[in-house]
């Protein structure tokens, strides 16, 4: 099954994201105590992200947490984005404060 790099810019850490799984499930590899995993159905928010560059695609996501305009600036919840590409993101949120400590 394909696999794509995603690089993490707030920390420089990369991994691993498989074809169909969600950035947030790739993302639980990395081993890290403090990650949010909220809900995964994309209605709590704990695992907002910024999609600096690559293309993905998302699924539904509670327009509470993601503004169809934040989403044009490339913001989804990590549990509801599947990478395309090899991506780069910015963590935001609580993710943020889990990743950078």
């Amino acid at each position: 099954m394909p696999q794509h790099s995603i690089l993490i810019a707030d920390s420089g850490e990369r991994f691993p994201c498989a074809d169909g799984q969600s950035v947030l499930h790739g993302m639980s590899r990395l081993g890290r105590k403090g990650i949010p995993q909220g809900c995964y159905g994309g209605g709590c928010g704990v695992c907002e992200i910024q999609v600096l560059g690559g293309q993905y695609h998302t699924g539904k996501m509670s327009r509470d947490q993601v503004t169809a305009e934040e989403e044009q600036q490339g913001y989804a919840l990590a549990c509801r984005t599947f990478a395309d590409t090899d991506l780069t993101l910015r963590v935001v949120g609580k993710l943020h404060k889990a990743l950078t400590r």
